[in-house]
């Protein structure tokens, strides 16, 4: 129970994070999707952290990388939404 807290803390500071850093004239909003982009995030990061050697196994990304995974995936949203290939909903 206290990892599932944990994990949603670390979300909503992630997703509040690249919310600031990364405003655009399409984002989503709220605290719920912040939420959900800064586990998507984390999850991202730990990947790539594994994929590239920088994660031991069972171990999950921190707060930095937590944040700039939800940074990438909030600009691979915006792209999106600026070609047309998805539609911004304004969540």
């Amino acid at each position: 129970m206290l990892g599932i807290l944990w994990i949603l803390f670390i979300g909503i500071v992630a997703g509040s994070i690249a919310r600031l850093v990364l405003p655009g004239p399409n984002r989503p909003k709220g605290f719920i999707v912040s939420t959900a982009l800064g586990v998507a995030g984390a999850i991202l990061a730990t990947i790539v952290g594994h994929a590239t050697g920088f994660y031991r196994p069972h171990q999950f990304a921190g707060f930095v990388g937590s944040a700039v995974g939800a940074i990438v995936i909030l600009y691979l949203w915006h792209q999106l939404v600026a070609r047309g290939i998805v539609r911004d909903h304004g969540l």
